[in-house]
């Protein structure tokens, strides 16, 4: 699409659910928006905590999530970029295949509030407006903000977290309802988050138990934290 207003929804995605989807197309109508863009991150670093899923099953998941939506769209850039995912990348990337468009990066107003601390953030305003989308009861200190390119929206179904979906799945509790029907069937399908994550490797092919890559202590990055809302900082 060549020009318009476009969304850009960035984050781990570990997994998508209808918090996610239900924010993107809350902001999507307050906003006039033509397209929102979901953006799974590729290497996020940050994450130290928690083994996170690999870039193609949450990409995939994202895929089947938004498939049904006529304004929402998948984009690979952070996927197929590699090394650490940083909102500025993302951006950047966006605005050359983008470059008539005016963006409007949505993120949780929780990673709206230490955005001080993201790399390049002297840029980022430059780039996009950004909106926050808060859980009920989130107050933002917005005090180091800079007025006119920060808009707060609230959205009820954030009180779904990737977090929560995980570790259901991980009890052998049901996630259905919390996330779209085809990402339920994803990660029955794929094993995700029980135990140790299945891995892919060039080809597409699974990776078996102790592959190089399959599990932490392999001179992989360490596994990653828990995402309780939908972009992490930095991404």
């Amino acid at each position: 699409m060549a020009g318009g207003r476009v969304g850009i929804m960035g984050g781990t995605f570990d997994p998508i659910h209808h918090g996610h989807l239900v924010a993107a197309s809350e902001v999507a109508g307050l906003f006039g928006l033509d397209e929102v863009v979901f953006v799974p991150t590729g290497e996020p670093w940050q994450k130290t905590e928690r083994e996170v899923s690999p870039p193609e099953d949450r990409y995939l998941m994202t895929v089947i999530a938004t498939a049904s939506n006529p304004r929402f769209t998948v984009s690979r850039v952070d996927v197929d970029r590699g090394g650490p995912t940083y909102t500025i990348d993302t951006l950047n990337d966006l605005r050359k295949l983008r470059p008539d468009a005016e963006l409007f990066f949505i993120t949780g107003a929780d990673a709206l509030a230490q955005i001080v601390s993201w790399r390049d953030n002297q840029q980022l305003f430059d780039l996009a407006h950004f909106i926050g989308v808060t859980r009920p009861g989130f107050h933002l200190a917005d005090a180091h903000l800079p007025e006119g390119v920060v808009s707060l929206v609230e959205v009820p179904a954030l009180a779904i977290s990737s977090t929560d979906c995980r570790e259901r799945v991980g009890r052998g509790m049901p996630v259905w309802y919390l996330v779209p029907d085809g990402v339920v069937q994803y990660i029955e399908k794929r094993g995700l988050y029980r135990g140790e994550p299945r891995r892919l490797v060039p080809g597409g092919r699974e990776a078996a138990p102790g592959t190089p890559g399959s599990s932490p202590g392999d001179g992989q990055p360490p596994p990653s934290t828990p995402d309780t809302h939908y972009q992490e900082v930095p991404r």
